[in-house]
């Protein structure tokens, strides 16, 4: 029985958005989760600390784990650190970018919002998907790191004030040609969390989108004919540290099948 698990990495409770995906479409599958606790958060760090971590980081934990695939749960380290990660290992790594493709692909107003962190926001590679995916539409982008902190807060099960999310969405309806936007890309995984709190927040009708279901897509894909055990087991929640806020996610972290606290 191959018990080998999929190691969803990101720097905090972001990721789960995309395990939950993946769980739904594969229910057997075995499931080590790691929120880098000593990195968080990735958006406000440069662009050379996240390259030189996250390599690192990855390297010990396919060491540990002997994972079959890696996810890289992860917008800001993904577009990032994911070639530098896929040169170190031998093994599978998904990884986590902007779903700009199918937000051209359903928007009628040819206006589309990207929101996501800081140091994924002002990435070249958000420009090449929006020039390559989007070119006749107008991609209008803004970074919050706020909007992590509150979908963190939410997995604690802290009651959040509506007026803070339509204060972020305002960085982006606020631009010159905002309020034509029509559709918004969650460029960051924790963004999903609180997709309930945005859509009550937009000052019109949007449709948010995510890389979720796609990335989930793509794990079946590349472990299709692999043999998976007769149930997941209890998953582990591996964090690069741990103090009372990170063992207070225990609750939420049990929805997800993650009842093995370790530290790294």
């Amino acid at each position: 029985m191959d018990r080998r698990p999929v190691l969803f990495f990101d720097s905090g409770v972001g990721g789960l958005s995309v395990l939950a995906a993946a769980q739904a479409l594969l229910p057997r599958m075995p499931v080590v989760y790691v929120a880098d606790s000593a990195g968080f958060p990735y958006g406000t760090k440069s662009e050379a600390e996240i390259a030189a971590r996250v390599p690192a980081l990855l390297g010990r934990l396919a060491e540990r784990y002997a994972p079959r695939l890696i996810v890289i749960a992860c917008n800001t380290a993904s577009t990032i650190a994911l070639a530098a990660v896929r040169s170190a290992l031998d093994l599978p790594v998904v990884g986590t970018v902007p779903a700009i493709k199918p937000a051209a692909l359903i928007s009628k107003t040819r206006v589309i919002g990207v929101l996501g962190t800081d140091a994924t926001v002002r990435q070249p590679y958000v420009d090449d998907l929006a020039q390559r995916f989007a070119g006749d539409c107008t991609v209008l982008r803004h970074g919050s790191a706020e909007l992590v902190a509150l979908a963190e807060a939410k997995l604690h099960g802290i009651a959040i004030d509506p007026a803070r999310f339509a204060a972020i969405l305002d960085g982006l309806f606020g631009q010159a040609g905002g309020a034509r936007i029509d559709t918004i890309v969650n460029a960051c995984t924790h963004f999903p969390l609180v997709a309930d709190e945005l859509a009550a927040a937009a000052p019109h009708p949007v449709t948010f989108v995510d890389g979720s279901a796609g990335i989930a897509r793509r794990i079946a894909f590349l472990t299709a004919g692999q043999d998976w055990p007769e149930t997941a087991g209890d998953g582990r929640a591996v964090f690069t540290a741990r103090d009372a806020t990170t063992d207070a996610l225990a609750p939420a972290l049990a929805r997800f099948g993650l009842t093995r606290p370790e530290t790294l």
